[in-house]
C-alpha cells in the first residue's frame, strides 16, 4: 500500500495542531501540591522572595 500524501490543508492542520498543542503545554499554571510546583531553592523562588523583601521595604 503506497504512502498517502496530505493535502496542503491537511498539512497545515496537522502543524497548527502540534504546534498548538505546544504553546497549552509551555502556558499551563503550576500548582501548589503539585508535582511540577516549584522547588523552594530555585533562583526563581529567591528572587520573587527577595522583590517581596524590597517591596516591603518601600
Amino acid at each position: 500500500m503506497g504512502v498517502t500524501r496530505l493535502k496542503r490543508k491537511d498539512r497545515r492542520n496537522k502543524t497548527f495542531s502540534r504546534l498548538e498543542v505546544q504553546f497549552l503545554k509551555l502556558a499551563t499554571n503550576i500548582e501548589l501540591g503539585s508535582r511540577s510546583a516549584e522547588p523552594k531553592k530555585s533562583q526563581l523562588a529567591k528572587n520573587n522572595e527577595a522583590l517581596a523583601i524590597a517591596a516591603a521595604a518601600k
